[in-house]
């Protein structure tokens, strides 16, 4: 993939945004919105622009989700989400397709209430048998909570004996509900999970029968400060970023 600034020119770029400092639009779903929360700042301070950041899912019904609100037509300067469901905006002409980014890997774990037992995921076994023996499951409505009502617990043989106690949980983090008591486990994207008080990581689950989400960004058609939004993109996928991207449990991209 070819990128999009090398260092000299996202420091010119920078240095010309300083003189001309804009509020950059940005709307975010959740995988990368702990990432996003840490760099975004760096970032501004950097340039002197300023962000408005919108939080949304990257697909579903709610008119939170991010091709919802552009279909609405709202504006944005950059949409960070899933990034299949970018390609999907770009397919419709929404979103510019030089402008496309990638950013990080996600991958699912699981949480249990603090001071909870940690069970042992390490294998397939182990998650099967974790599974088989909770009293109820949790998991989120975005691409983690489809792939695991979807395929998981098929792959693992045990779709009849989860659906009873297995629910997916709309629009609030998955670490929430564990942390109240109202669910025993939660799966979620491991950079959902690790943010939220009240609940213990576990692990992420065995790479085996794993799903790994790409994170990625765009400009939709449109936007009103296309030249600010490709330095965020360019910054936001920087070596220098990636410490930041690793510690809120994403994995960096290959380039």
């Amino acid at each position: 993939m070819k990128k999009l600034f090398n260092l000299t020119a996202l420091a010119l770029l920078a240095f010309s945004a300083l003189a001309h400092a804009e509020e950059v639009r940005v709307m975010t779903s959740g995988g990368f919105t702990a990432a996003y929360k840490i760099l975004g700042p760096k970032f501004a301070a950097a340039t002197g622009n300023t962000l408005d950041t919108t939080l949304g899912p990257s697909m579903g019904k709610a008119p939170e989700a991010i091709p919802n609100r552009l279909a609405r037509g709202e504006k944005a300067d950059v949409v960070i989400m899933v990034g299949y469901a970018l390609d999907d905006l770009i397919k419709q002409g929404k979103v510019d397709p030089a402008s496309r980014v990638e950013l990080a890997d996600s991958r699912i774990g699981l949480v249990v209430r603090e001071g909870a037992p940690k069970p042992d995921i390490s294998s397939v076994d182990g998650l099967k048998k974790t599974l088989l023996d909770a009293q109820s499951v949790a998991y989120s409505d975005s691409a983690s909570g489809v792939y695991i009502e979807q395929q998981l617990f098929k792959k693992l043989g045990i779709e009849d004996q989860l659906k009873p106690k297995a629910k997916m949980i709309a629009k609030i983090p998955v670490g929430s509900v564990v942390a109240t008591g109202d669910y025993q486990l939660g799966f979620q994207q491991v950079s959902e999970l690790l943010p939220v008080p009240g609940v213990s990581f576990v692990a992420k689950i065995p790479e085996s029968v794993q799903s790994v989400t790409r994170f990625a960004a765009g400009i939709p058609v449109g936007a009103q400060h296309p030249a600010e939004a490709r330095a965020l993109l360019a910054y936001l996928a920087a070596p220098a970023a990636q410490h930041d991207v690793q510690a809120t449990g994403l994995d960096s991209v290959k380039r």
